[in-house]
C-alpha cells in the first residue's frame, strides 16, 4: 500500500535538481527519503524540516550523511506545495546569511513570476 501524500513537492526552476545531480548516491538516497517524509507525514520532525527564524516563510530541509550536513531551502505555496530551491553543504554552525539572502531573493522571484 502506498503512502498518501499530503504535500506536493515541486522544484523552482532547476536550482535543486542541479544541486542534487552533484551529490553522491548515499546523499541522494537520504534526500529522497527525507522528501518522502515531508510529503507524507502530517508532523515532520524538526531534525529534517525546520522553519528559519527571522525569515518570511523560509524553511530548510536538513540531511546528514556521515559528518556532512546538507541543507536545501524551501517554502510553502498555498499550504500544500513545497518549493525546493538552492542547496548547499553546511560547513559552520550557523547558516550563512548570504545563502539565506539568496533563498529570500528566489522566494520573491517565484511569487513575482506567479503573479504575472
Amino acid at each position: 500500500m502506498s503512502e498518501k501524500h499530503i504535500r506536493h513537492i515541486v522544484y523552482y526552476r532547476d536550482y535543486y535538481l542541479n544541486f542534487f545531480a552533484g551529490l553522491r548516491p548515499p546523499v541522494k538516497s537520504k534526500f529522497n527519503w527525507t522528501l518522502q517524509l515531508i510529503a507524507t507525514l502530517d508532523r515532520i520532525p524538526e531534525r529534517y524540516f525546520k522553519h528559519l527564524s527571522g525569515t518570511n516563510g523560509l524553511y530548510e530541509i536538513r540531511v546528514e550523511v556521515g559528518s556532512d550536513i546538507y541543507r536545501v531551502f524551501c517554502f510553502f505555496d498555498k499550504q500544500q506545495l513545497v518549493i525546493l530551491m538552492n542547496g548547499f553543504v553546511k560547513k559552520s554552525h550557523k547558516t550563512p546569511r548570504s545563502m539565506i539572502q539568496q533563498a529570500e531573493k528566489l522566494l520573491k522571484q517565484y511569487f513575482n513570476e506567479k503573479e504575472k
